[in-house]
């Protein structure tokens, strides 16, 4: 989605409804997101809009770049806020093998989350209702469907990524373990990693 550099556009400011029905919208997407909701968009800020290549949104905060859009799909964190917040977005983890291909802006493959050193969710949060995050082992404690936004880790790093939309489901991955998982992401060292909003 973002493999060309961006060129930095003008920044308009966003009225206190749109603020107030682009958090609610987070929260309802993101639900773990709500303890760091008043550190993210603090009720009193001024939360910018950015105009960027394709219909999509990058909302700025202080120069700090937060959540993009596209079109009118569901908002998606950026990395660097990802990184400030790992625990707050659910996630898949991804093996040694597949990171040079995710860094690249390839297609996530279900392979690169099946074997050995890929993480997909484990599914015991249906049973324990209201536990959700990652376990032990690293999996996430609920499947996640088809179209659900998702932050990809890699095995062995501390930071994640990517972040994208799944095209298909984490239940439905385990069962067919081959084709595409993740397209169009968002991803290290990508345009609007590089992008400068100052």
């Amino acid at each position: 989605m973002f493999k060309k550099e961006i060129n930095t556009a003008p920044k308009s400011k966003l009225k206190s409804s749109v603020q107030r029905s682009l958090r609610q919208s987070l929260l309802s997407t993101y639900p773990l997101l709500n303890p760091y909701m008043d550190e993210i968009l603090p009720k009193k800020s001024s939360l910018e809009a950015m105009k960027l290549p394709d219909r999509c949104t990058l909302y700025v905060l202080d120069s700090q770049p937060l959540f993009f859009q596209h079109d009118t799909a569901t908002v998606l964190p950026h990395l660097r806020l990802v990184h400030r917040f790992p625990d707050a977005f659910p996630s898949i983890r991804i093996d040694r093998g597949a990171i040079r291909f995710v860094l690249s802006g390839a297609t996530l493959m279900a392979p690169g989350l099946t074997s050995a050193g890929g993480r997909l969710p484990s599914g015991v949060a249906a049973a324990e209702e209201g536990k959700e995050g990652l376990d032990e082992e690293e999996r996430w404690t609920r499947e996640l469907e088809k179209g659900e936004p998702v932050i990809v880790r890699a095995e062995g790093k501390t930071e994640a990524c990517a972040v994208g939309f799944l095209v298909m489901g984490t239940k439905e991955v385990k069962e067919k373990g081959k084709g595409p998982v993740i397209e169009d992401a968002h991803y290290l060292g990508d345009g609007l990693w590089r992008l400068t909003t100052d």
